[in-house]
């Protein structure tokens, strides 16, 4: 009797140890996303105003550079995605490009957490959902990704008693596991944002603006240049062209 009283306070234990684990992911999932909001509306802020200041101008660039390119005889593809290479180079064939360590951690996750290896339902519903995300980010090579899923797995097993385990329990680690994906998913969009061009260029104005510096009139004497230089290279081709002007050899 006293064997399993202990048995069942270490249960209980464990599962006020994960409920407290929630709730603290929880609170740093929502104190993440407010700071994700505030970096996307502030970047956003930021991007109204560069476009008012200077983007008109990048336009009339972008037309002289296009018709400078025009009268070259150079072609232009308009539907052209400067992504798209690159989508594909990581497309349908990937799975054959996939490191050693990879393809290890993919096996040591499949050898533990296989679905069949448990009789009890409501595991081998867990352990079903923990492979979809394995196969998930194998097929995407999410090697860290990967990493995660094996120790939340690791977390399962622990836990484990007789083969068995709590539904709350289930439940719990199920929504650990999310927060933690979610949590780092958040960190890295403000990541990808921060690391952005523009997001350097808002540090920089917000940086010049407290020395009382106006960089963003420099952008603009900086791109009238740039269009000044492009008129007149593009003056001087249709003078070439119009056989008005000789090249010199």
């Amino acid at each position: 009797m006293s064997t399993l009283i202990l048995s069942q306070q270490s249960e209980e234990h464990e599962l006020q140890r994960r409920r407290e684990e929630l709730a603290q992911l929880e609170t740093e999932v929502s104190n993440a996303e407010t700071r994700l909001a505030g970096v996307n509306a502030g970047l956003t802020t930021f991007e109204i105003r560069y476009l008012s200041v200077v983007g008109d101008r990048y336009d009339e660039l972008a037309k002289i550079e296009k018709e400078i390119a025009r009268l070259q005889g150079l072609e232009f593809d308009e539907d052209y995605d400067g992504d798209s290479l690159a989508d594909d180079e990581v497309g349908c064939g990937q799975n054959r490009m996939h490191s050693d360590k990879l393809k290890k951690l993919y096996k040591e996750v499949a050898r533990k957490f296989h679905p069949d290896l448990t009789s009890c339902p409501q595991e081998r519903q867990h352990r079903h959902q923990l492979m979809v995300e394995v196969n998930r980010a194998y097929e995407s090579g999410a090697e860290d990704r990967l990493q995660e899923l094996l120790e939340a797995g690791a977390s399962l097993e622990a836990v484990e008693t007789n083969g068995a385990i709590s539904a709350e329990m289930i439940l719990l680690l199920r929504k650990i596991a999310e927060a933690k994906q979610r949590l780092a998913d958040i960190e890295t969009e403000i990541e990808d944002i921060t690391s952005s061009e523009i997001y350097k260029l808002k540090r920089r104005v917000e940086t010049a603006e407290i020395q009382e510096d106006d960089l963003f009139a420099d952008l603009v004497l900086q791109v009238d240049r740039q269009i000044k230089k492009a008129q007149n290279r593009l003056f001087h081709l249709k003078l070439i062209l119009e056989g008005e002007v000789e090249v010199a050899a």
